[in-house]
């Protein structure tokens, strides 16, 4: 079992930046991608970026390349989002999302990951 806790959204003007927190507990030695979701209002979940927790290796959807960076730090189980350059249309709920090494699943399908964290808002107002 694990379980993410999740905060740094907030309310940020049109290029402004936020960064986006998720703590991991439980076990985290099983534990494979983490990725970032975000669903804005009248629509479907979409994927934002994620990052491999043993590898590194990170992927990003084509509305955050060139703004948004996915990191680790694995001494505290915590995987960061930081968004710079935010746009109005980044305005969502975001959630940080985990997957077991046993994950089939590509790194943006939803189906891929276990565990999910509450979601935390951010609005970005123009």
């Amino acid at each position: 079992q694990v379980q993410l806790v999740e905060s740094g959204g907030g309310l940020v003007q049109a290029g402004g930046s936020l960064r986006l927190s998720c703590a991991a507990s439980g076990r985290t030695f099983s534990m494979g991608p983490m990725g970032w979701f975000r669903q804005a209002p009248g629509k479907e979940r979409e994927f934002v970026a994620a990052i491999n927790w043993s590898g590194g290796s990170t992927y990003y959807a084509d509305s955050a390349k060139g703004r948004f960076t996915i990191s680790r730090d694995n001494a505290k189980n915590t995987v960061y989002l930081q968004m710079n350059s935010l746009k109005p249309e980044d305005t969502a709920v975001y959630y940080c999302a985990a997957g077991t090494i046993y994950s089939s699943g590509g790194y943006a399908v939803t189906s891929s990951y276990d565990y999910w964290a509450q979601g935390t808002s951010v609005t970005v107002s123009s």
